[in-house]
């Protein structure tokens, strides 16, 4: 049997009517890039039991969002536009991945997953990274095409040694851009796997967990079948599923 894996969820209104919503690109890397069975988890904060659901799930995929982590969760300045938030699913995915890393459910998470695991275990972010002097500015150009917004953006260095590095071949790799937070004090259980050119952290794998646990600020997910790295990170990471689902 494929491996169940869940995919995050987004809480949005749409047409007056609240919905829970993944993008089609994370579910299918989750289905076709991992190998797995992906599982939708919505956002229902503490009415959801993220105990009974992790006994059930093999692997855990951390979506990215147009929405931001609220600051509250990283004592970060007041927000100025709370339409940028959603606190439903800050209140689900947040505890979710502390479990996760703990029971061993292997993680991978994509850039606002990437935000939320550092944020979770115990990191802080940029709000606006663009405003931070010495950064570049990391978002897209929301006037292009979407295929041009999620084109190869910069390069990431790739630490020597690292899983990325083993991964990719090499270290150094070109990834497309699409934040506007970045981590600002990277939680002290994890490690940085890529650096942007000005320095910024891109990539980080949590140190000591006993499973696969990873996550990128870039989108993997976009054509992961055209990009030998996001290949061999979505294999790997499924391979890690399949192997919890055989142990349990």
């Amino acid at each position: 049997m494929k491996p169940l894996i869940g995919v995050t969820a987004c809480a949005r209104m749409m047409e007056h009517h609240p919905f829970h919503v993944a993008g089609d690109k994370y579910v299918r890397a989750a289905g076709d890039g991992a190998g797995g069975t992906p599982v939708l988890i919505p956002a229902l904060g503490v009415a959801l039991d993220l105990s009974h659901l992790l006994d059930r799930l093999d692997g855990l995929l951390i979506t990215g969002s147009p929405s931001n982590v609220h600051p509250s969760h990283y004592d970060g300045p007041p927000s100025d536009d709370p339409s940028h938030h959603d606190p439903d699913r800050d209140a689900t995915t947040l505890p979710l991945i502390r479990m996760a890393v703990e029971r061993g459910v292997p993680v991978l998470g994509i850039c606002r997953g990437f935000q939320e695991l550092n944020v979770a275990l115990g990191g802080t972010l940029h709000p606006k990274v663009h405003e931070v002097p010495g950064l570049n500015d990391h978002r897209e150009d929301s006037s292009a095409p979407v295929a041009v917004q999620y084109g190869p953006s910069h390069p990431v260095d790739l630490v020597p040694g690292g899983l990325l590095a083993e991964l990719a071949g090499t270290t150094r790799v070109m990834v497309n851009s699409l934040h506007g937070q970045g981590v600002n004090r990277l939680a002290p259980v994890l490690t940085a796997e890529a650096h942007a050119p000005d320095g910024l952290v891109e990539a980080v794998r949590v140190t000591d967990a006993p499973a696969f646990a990873v996550a990128v600020q870039w989108h993997p997910e976009w054509h992961y079948w055209e990009n030998p790295l996001s290949t061999a990170l979505l294999r790997r990471f499924g391979a890690a599923a399949a192997e919890r689902a055989r142990r349990i």
